[in-house]
């Protein structure tokens, strides 16, 4: 754990603690059943339209892009995270690289990252966020959106939950 500094507890970054990483921020840990296809809604950040599918059940977070072998163009996955909190992703099991977006509850980019397919390394939100768009390795980057960037079209319904 020699990326954390020696006075953090092993996972506990930006005030998480093992528990949300392991809980709540590692949306994509475990493989779901199979499930009925993502309801799909359209977004916009700035001027570049896109179509995003919907994860807003803790099975559709945890599954997340796993085991895809390819993503549309201009399509995404959005992550409806719940309360605004720090989260974490990692790309266990996911089979493409992609771009994160952390969104927080004004609608506003708090954070993008570049994430490698198969990657244990966790990409936490640096500041609280209610939402993450997944896209296309640098697919931000080319569309030049930045932190700080509205994004329209996000839904207000809540996650909901699992009563297991």
């Amino acid at each position: 754990m020699s990326a954390y500094p020696k006075n953090h507890r092993p996972h506990a970054r930006n005030g998480l603690t093992a528990a949300a990483v392991l809980a709540i921020g590692c949306l994509a840990c475990h493989p779901a059943a199979a499930q009925d296809p993502l309801p799909a809604i359209p977004m916009q950040i700035g001027s570049h339209a896109l179509t995003a599918e919907l994860a807003d059940t803790p099975d559709r977070l945890r599954e997340g892009l796993m085991h895809r072998t390819k993503l549309a163009k201009d399509a995404g996955m959005l992550f409806m995270l719940g309360a605004a909190n720090y989260y974490c992703f990692w790309m266990k099991n996911t089979l493409i690289p992609l771009s994160i977006a952390f969104i927080d509850e004004t609608e506003t980019i708090v954070s993008i990252q570049e994430m490698q397919a198969g990657s244990l390394d966790l990409h936490c939100t640096e500041k609280p966020a209610t939402a993450a768009l997944e896209m296309n390795q640098g697919w931000f980057e080319k569309s030049g959106i930045r932190k700080g960037d509205r994004v329209q079209g996000i839904p207000a319904t809540p996650v909901l939950q699992d009563h297991n």
